[in-house]
């Protein structure tokens, strides 16, 4: 039996990167994935690429009636929601100094505020249900900062508390809520950096290599299948030991 089958599976950001490696392991472990994503050309062809068991929507988290319409969507067509990835976000990086209010609301609206709504919406199902599965996307600079990123590690930070409220909340519906906090992870975000820096950052972690998007897929699927039934409240590190 697949960990997935046939578990209703909505994944944010789903049309690359961590995402689209994460819809794929649903996918092949029997789920069905909505991709819900911002870009509708990556998110579309990533749908199409995934074969009939997965649907493209376009939607922005940061906005109420996108999320709201997207959930109302997703269980008119499939009757429940079973997993959400909230893995859809952002970067606005600059120093304190020279970020200005619009780059800081921009992140914590889509990293912070996009993971509130699509959980809110969600959780209304899910509690109807008596069951269902949120995880959400952080990262290893929640819990040591990283230069140049006020607003990115404030939205992950934030994220962290938040899991951990929800679970205590959630829980009595049969509603398991995690965090993955991922490392340095070979995405098209480190397309433009210089390869000297690349292998400076690998040569950090202790594995001395840069983690893959599918070692945060495998996790997410772990944690959203029954075999993670008893996980919940949990900050899960994909980092090879950057941190600990």
């Amino acid at each position: 039996m697949n960990l997935l089958q046939n578990k209703v599976c909505i994944v944010t950001g789903g049309g690359r990167g961590i995402g689209k490696a994460t819809a794929k392991k649903f996918i092949t472990e029997g789920g069905i994935v909505i991709i819900a994503d911002y870009d509708e050309t990556s998110g579309s062809s990533t749908a199409n690429e995934l074969g009939e068991n997965c649907t493209f929507v376009k939607m922005d988290v940061s906005n109420s009636e996108s999320v709201r319409s997207l959930i109302d969507q997703v269980k008119n067509e499939h009757g429940r929601i079973d997993v959400i990835v909230n893995n859809a976000g952002i970067l606005q990086d600059m120093t304190l100094e020279k970020m200005d209010e619009d780059q800081f609301d921009k992140v914590i609206h889509v990293n912070l505020r996009g993971v509130f709504l699509c959980t809110k919406y969600a959780a209304e199902v899910m509690r109807e249900q008596g069951s269902g599965v949120i995880l959400n996307a952080s990262s290893v600079v929640a819990r040591y900062g990283n230069y140049g990123q006020t607003n990115y590690v404030a939205a992950k930070a934030g994220l962290e508390g938040m899991t951990k409220v929800w679970s205590r909340e959630l829980g009595k519906f049969g509603i398991r809520v995690n965090a993955v906090a991922p490392g340095f992870i070979k995405t098209d975000m480190i397309a433009g950096m210089p390869e000297k820096i690349i292998k400076m950052m690998g040569d950090k972690v202790p594995l001395k290599r840069w983690g893959e998007p599918e070692d945060v897929a495998n996790l997410y699927c772990f944690l959203a299948s029954d075999e993670a039934s008893y996980i919940s409240g949990a900050v899960l590190p994909v980092d090879g030991g950057v941190v600990v």
